[in-house]
């Protein structure tokens, strides 16, 4: 919390004209070691409040979950770059949001992987498509990725065939030759995504991550990384295996974690998120990561109702809160901060943004870490808009 808001923005100003490519950040000598993403000085706690976690990259201008997406992010300023993990056939962890990938990879036109395509039942879910668990690593590399949502972001398009699926252990190497280079850890968000359905296929993922953040020095209590995931179980199992700070993730109130389901335990996320639930998971997590719908609800119309007290109890143990996710299309925005009628057209983000950074929130997810930034520095104590 020691960078002046106009230095930062200055950067800030600079990473949006030159978006394409790299910023110099400078960084040398002694610094150099700080950057190496190493357990050492300075906890999820020294953070910058509220905290910009680029979700996915920068994934409302890159396809997400390329190195593209988080190169950018880093350089937009994003405090913290987030990764999912699936496995491949061959156990290795690879950054997509979902096994899935004929949404996010140009599979379909790799005439050698027709006969892949299939419909398998994920978290009770039937999807139809192609699977990671079905790709060794050597197969996943001849596919490049896409954009998700075309429809929404046809810029993003442009970036189409342009960076290939990358390993978990890519981006960490990644990570350190960034820190190295701004002479600053380069911290990031890491999810198990489906970790029970692919414990069930013998992929388990959270050996494997330990293994690689043990490597790479990310599993002490200083670690600059936060593990993530909507199963709690998940959460615990890596408690276990690793000190790193830990987020579990909650979706809507009326949902069950899948371990849950398959555990038959009754509780739902609106369990989890009372003061009973909450002191459970600070047992084992540092923090939790709600939909912003668990904070401020939003009506029949898709406005923003009556807040909730879900900052106030979870502050109440200990537990910041990263909620998900903030973006910049009207599509994705409470109604009363829309703009027009295209649904792809920017709302008043940066009303929106207030409203949930007023309410205490101690960091956010968002597809455009810029913006993000820019909101969160009137708020980040002695800052100011300039």
């Amino acid at each position: 919390m020691t960078q002046g808001g106009a230095a930062r923005r200055t950067v800030l100003g600079a990473a949006v004209l030159a978006a394409t490519g790299a910023i110099a950040t400078g960084a040398a000598g002694s610094a150099a070691a700080a950057g190496s993403g190493r357990d050492g000085a300075g906890g999820y706690r020294d953070l910058p409040v509220p905290t910009v976690i680029g979700h996915r990259g920068s994934s409302g201008y890159r396809p997400e979950h390329t190195l593209g997406s988080y190169q950018l992010a880093l350089d937009l300023g994003a405090d913290v770059v987030e990764q999912d993990l699936v496995p491949t056939k061959d156990g290795h962890l690879v950054c997509r949001h979902e096994n899935e990938i004929g949404g996010t990879t140009d599979v379909a036109d790799h005439p050698a992987f027709a006969s892949r395509r299939t419909t398998k039942s994920v978290d009770g879910v039937s999807v139809t498509g192609w699977f990671t668990e079905d790709f060794t690593l050597a197969e996943l590399k001849t596919l490049r990725a896409k954009e998700r949502i075309p429809a929404v972001r046809q810029r993003n398009t442009l970036y189409d065939g342009r960076w290939a699926v990358p390993t978990f252990e890519e981006v960490l190497r990644w990570a350190e030759r960034e820190g190295k280079r701004r002479g600053k850890r380069v911290w990031l968000h890491v999810e198990t995504k489906h970790p029970t359905y692919f414990r069930s296929l013998g992929l388990a993922l959270e050996e494997p991550l330990a293994r690689l953040l043990r490597r790479y020095g990310r599993d002490g209590r200083g670690a600059a990384v936060f593990l993530q995931s909507f199963e709690p179980s998940s959460i615990q199992r890596l408690s276990r295996l690793v000190s790193a700070p830990r987020v579990v993730l909650l979706s809507a109130a009326n949902t069950r974690p899948w371990d849950f389901e398959v555990a038959k335990d009754p509780r739902t996320v609106a369990d989890l998120v009372k003061p009973e639930g909450l002191k459970w998971i600070a047992s084992f997590a540092q923090g939790i990561g709600p939909t912003l719908d668990l904070i401020v609800p939003r009506d029949a119309d898709g406005r923003l109702g009556t807040p909730t007290t879900l900052v106030e109890d979870a502050h109440a143990r200990s537990l910041v809160l990263h909620p998900y996710t903030a973006r910049n299309e009207n599509s994705f925005l409470p109604a009363e901060y829309r703009k027009g009628t295209d649904p792809a057209a920017y709302g008043d983000v940066f009303g929106a943004f207030q409203r949930y950074f007023e309410l205490g929130i101690d960091g956010i997810f968002t597809d455009n870490p810029d913006t993000g930034l820019l909101a969160a520095e009137a708020f980040r104590p002695g800052r100011g808009v300039n």
